[in-house]
């Protein structure tokens, strides 16, 4: 498989991390694909180097894989999740990772925040310039509960989003974050983590927050100096394009996003090939595909007689 500069998608490179990585790919940074690569640095444990590109419109310079963390706290402890982010930063040149306030899943009461705290151990080692930290704001769900300090469930609105980002912060030790996410749309939009396709008979009753009021807090944050750019997570077509022409007709009102974190692997095409990605590559925006080797059975290690 190639991606739009022409160079292979070398996925493997990471497994000793698990599945919890994303390969940046670089279909929109860059109207001429070969422009997408900014530069290439030697690496201990890469014989052709890592390369790094820009996230969409942004300033970001990031490695072309960055770091997931999502099971961190659940499937590993807290020093194994640092002594991986040690690995992928002095082995590899990784300097880009992701995190969110749910994580790790599964999403539960009692361990919400623990990826965070593996990561705010990470960075304390660390200069703060020499990491890209990209963290997410969960979407509207009527389960979670637990992440608010009024047992509120979850939705992106004005309140939320503040309240988010000041936890955020608190968590990981930091002053700002570089890339602030919207984990999954507020609104009902179908297709969403195993749900059926969109339905206009399910939509009906579901009113979501406005893109106005999650994009004009969002600038909010910005403004603050909490935040330097943003990006969707698990977005469609409609949601990408609206946001997209609102910070372009309005750019004072609302900042605009420069990545989209969908699934995407050599078994799930359709979720970013269907509509996204001519999206994407028109607006710039970035993708960074999550579960690249969908959820590990890309690796072949569920085939084995000994594993299965």
């Amino acid at each position: 498989m190639t991606i739009h500069n022409k160079r292979p998608l070398k996925v493997a490179l990471l497994t000793f991390l698990g599945s919890n990585f994303l390969p940046l790919l670089c279909s929109a940074l860059s109207t001429k694909s070969s422009q997408a690569i900014i530069e290439n640095r030697a690496v201990q444990g890469l014989k052709n180097g890592m390369d790094y590109v820009k996230v969409g419109t942004s300033d970001l310079l990031v490695s072309k894989v960055c770091m997931g963390t999502m099971t961190f706290g659940e499937q590993n402890t807290i020093d194994e999740g640092v002594e991986q982010l040690n690995r992928a930063w002095d082995h590899y040149g990784i300097n880009f990772l992701d995190t969110a306030e749910m994580y790790p899943v599964p999403t539960k009461p009692d361990t919400a925040g623990k990826t965070d705290e593996a990561v705010a151990k990470f960075l304390k080692t660390r200069v703060r310039s020499d990491v890209i930290l990209a963290t997410k704001v969960a979407g509207r769900s009527d389960r979670i509960k637990w992440l608010r300090k009024d047992g509120s469930s979850t939705v992106v609105n004005r309140k939320q989003i503040l309240e988010s980002v000041d936890a955020s912060l608190s968590r990981l030790g930091v002053d700002y974050i570089d890339l602030l996410q919207i984990h999954w749309p507020d609104r009902y939009t179908g297709g969403l983590f195993g749900q059926r396709d969109f339905s206009i008979k399910e939509l009906e009753g579901k009113e979501g927050v406005s893109f106005e009021e999650q994009l004009s807090t969002l600038k909010e944050v910005i403004d603050a100096g909490k935040v330097r750019y943003i990006g969707v997570s698990n977005e469609t077509p409609y949601g990408v394009c609206s946001m997209v022409e609102m910070a372009k007709n309005s750019p004072d009102l609302y900042p605009r996003i420069v990545s989209i974190q969908n699934g995407y692997s050599l078994v799930d095409r359709k979720n970013y090939e269907a509509g996204l990605t001519e999206v994407c590559y028109h607006h710039k925006v970035s993708l960074l595909p999550y579960s690249p080797l969908a959820g590990g059975v890309l690796t072949g290690k569920y085939s084995k007689d000994s594993t299965v």
